[in-house]
């Protein structure tokens, strides 16, 4: 089972911008972002295809978040702009063996860095 490992989180203000890091110890056929806020249930975020350029959002960060990956390097980034206070939440890495919107679908998880957004 991959390992994946998250970090980069903080507490910024609106409006601010923040890189996310998933190192992973292998490949999986996907990585995808999910988070979760207090009371609520995870979500997801963003998804990238190891093999090629496939990317996905959610529509609450479109435009603003942007995925990718370092194939050498076995990392992949989050770069959030123009965050908002509804962003704040605990961001989780998950390797998938295939496309998947559904955090039930995913097996490797990295333990989640807290993001934090002030008004």
């Amino acid at each position: 089972q991959v390992q994946l490992e998250e970090s980069g989180g903080g507490s910024v203000q609106a409006g601010d911008s923040l890189r996310l890091s998933c190192a992973a110890s292998g490949h999986t056929f996907t990585v995808s972002w999910f988070r979760q806020a207090p009371g609520k249930e995870r979500e997801f975020v963003a998804l990238i295809a190891w093999s090629g350029s496939t990317t996905y959002y959610a529509e609450s960060v479109e435009g603003r978040f942007t995925i990718s990956k370092d194939n050498a390097k076995n990392t992949v980034y989050l770069q959030m702009n123009s965050l908002k206070p509804e962003d704040t939440a605990v961001y989780y890495c998950a390797g998938g063996s295939h496309y998947s919107l559904l955090p039930t679908e995913y097996n490797s998880w990295g333990q989640g860095t807290q993001v934090t957004v002030f008004a």
